[in-house]
């Protein structure tokens, strides 16, 4: 298998490579498309790439950028594809929604023109969404595979479109294709603009914990590692055309996960004067479209495929908070824009 990752020094996709090559059954060879935008840092990787010369390589180019992509499968021969490459910050998307349009849709679609130009040595193409693309649930019921499309920001209806393409390819043109659609990822390697990394290390530091509105929108929080399980499922034994919905079956208020979370870290790093990290919660400003309740139905990958998530959230928040301590010259690196100098002398 020589599989294409796009947008691999991510969040997701940087846990997923390293799940792939050092927890998996995976003996292939992974071929990590970046452009390196604000939050992707290939040093997330650079022990993968010293440690697996002849089985990952790493390839600055935009998945918008057909002629580039195209010359990519063919000097790697690809025959699968795992898409992750995306803008993905709702609030960004809120700001300047240009470059979730032209990465997430057109981006998209230039993949799914080249995979269609060789569709007989493709294998599989696997594409990763949210549940975001569904909208706003109430108080009951959860996201299922049919439900039906509603999305309230740019980042969610760009997804949306990407969705739709990625459908309409394999219903017209026979793609090989499978879409999943997760709930809140967290975990090693986040971005800091993110919820929960946000929140760890702002509390680690003694700031403001700013939390939207009242507190009282529900997430379903998926640890990455059991996303990434989820993910290799799929492409392996996924059936083609099909949509699987991946969740942790971890719903909560997000100001009660803040709560948690501040309990966990006076724990594991009590604060110097004995305070709660609990004071630091700081209520603000509610942001425009902000759905109130996201639940996944998961039990199709399930049934299907025999997935169930390992990690419950108490002790997936503890790995999560005790990677982010373990780990402060990623963080300074990141926070201060630092990563940014390294990928500069290492790529052009």
């Amino acid at each position: 298998m020589n599989m294409l990752i796009t947008g691999g020094s991510g969040f997701i996709g940087t846990n997923f490579i390293r799940y792939l090559l050092l927890d998996s059954d995976f003996d292939g060879r992974i071929i990590n498309v970046d452009l390196l935008t604000y939050a992707g840092n290939p040093e997330n990787l650079k022990d993968i790439e010293k440690d697996f010369p002849g089985r990952y390589a790493f390839i600055q180019a935009d998945i918008c950028d057909k002629e580039k992509l195209a010359s990519i499968f063919n000097e790697f021969d690809i025959d699968t594809v795992c898409h992750f490459a995306a803008e993905s910050h709702v609030d960004r998307s809120i700001v300047a929604p240009d470059a979730f349009i032209q990465t997430n849709i057109i981006g998209t679609f230039n993949l799914l023109q080249i995979v269609r130009d060789r569709q007989k040595q493709i294998s599989r193409f696997h594409h990763i969404s949210t549940d975001e693309v569904f909208g706003s649930l109430g108080a009951d019921g959860f996201f299922t595979e049919t439900t039906p499309y509603d999305p309230s920001s740019p980042y969610s209806a760009s997804k949306a479109s990407s969705d739709h393409l990625v459908r309409a390819y394999h219903r017209t043109y026979g793609l090989p294709a499978t879409i999943s659609n997760c709930s809140n990822n967290y975990g090693p390697y986040q971005f800091p603009e993110k919820l929960l990394p946000l929140m760890i290390l702002n509390a680690l530091e003694g700031k403001a914990l700013p939390v939207y509105g009242d507190g009282k929108n529900i997430r379903d929080w998926l640890y990455v590692e059991d996303h990434c399980q989820a993910i290799w499922e799929i492409i392996k034994r996924g059936k083609t055309g099909e949509t699987y919905n991946i969740g942790g079956n971890c719903e909560m208020e997000n100001l009660s996960l803040v709560q948690m979370l501040c309990d966990m870290v006076d724990e594991l790093a009590p604060a110097k004067h004995k305070t709660s990290r609990r004071e630091l919660i700081t209520f603000v400003k509610d942001r425009p479209g902000h759905d109130r309740r996201y639940a996944i139905d998961a039990s199709k990958l399930k049934n299907d495929l025999g997935w169930t998530p390992k990690t419950d959230l108490k002790s997936g928040l503890q790995k999560t908070i005790a990677w982010y301590m373990e780990h402060p010259d990623w963080v300074k690196s990141v926070k201060t824009g630092e990563y940014r100098n390294w990928i500069k002398q290492h790529y052009k």
